[in-house]
């Protein structure tokens, strides 16, 4: 038991450091684009070492994949207990447009390790995973096929948004995000309660 709670205070530890460390980079994301920031810069302004830095993450792009999936988790942790599609998206478009700077920061760029590669296989393996606990089978080629191609569309359109002077509302966008899936998908989607 004691061993359970000294690795459970450790762990809020690393991720109040790791909230640090991306606080650091939004700070920096404000006075230059993503590519030019360096590891330098982050510490600096985080007020800590390179080295506490490499101990949690292996570079800036890993740092800003492991802010996007808190955002990401947080604002889909609940589909699948009741919550739609549409529900998560939403809160996703919420919490984006929360952290806009950041987001158009990190959808800006276009190199290894980006936020639109790591966007779309995190919210691939989340429908797929989705639709597989509810169906007890793994994914045919025919709806994994359309769900990649569902995922990739989301992800441009998303960072079309971000990019843009976001005139819709984040309803809006999940509402249109919803009215874009393939049909065959939608109708695994709502026969799966996921819509």
């Amino acid at each position: 038991m004691e061993a359970w709670k000294e690795e459970t205070k450790q762990e809020k530890k690393q991720d109040a450091m790791k909230y640090r460390l991306a606080d650091a980079m939004k700070v920096c994301m404000r006075k230059m684009p993503v590519e030019k920031i360096t590891v330098k810069e982050i510490v600096a302004e985080c007020q800590t070492t390179r080295q506490t830095f490499y101990r949690h993450f292996q570079d800036k792009y890993d740092l800003i994949n492991w802010y996007f999936d808190r955002i990401l988790l947080e604002s889909f942790q609940h589909m699948g207990e009741g919550k739609t599609a549409y529900e998560g998206l939403v809160n996703k478009f919420h919490y984006i447009e929360e952290e806009k700077l950041f987001f158009k920061a990190a959808f800006r760029n276009d190199t290894q390790n980006c936020l639109k590669d790591h966007d779309f296989q995190l919210i691939l393996g989340f429908y797929e995973n989705q639709i597989c606990q509810k169906t007890q089978k793994p994914l045919s080629k025919e709806i994994r096929f359309l769900l990649e191609m569902y995922c990739q569309g989301s992800v441009y359109m998303t960072t079309q948004w971000v990019l843009g002077p976001m005139k819709e509302t984040p309803e809006e966008m999940a509402q249109n995000l919803v009215t874009a899936m393939p049909a065959k998908l939608e109708e695994l989607f709502r026969k799966l309660e996921l819509l």
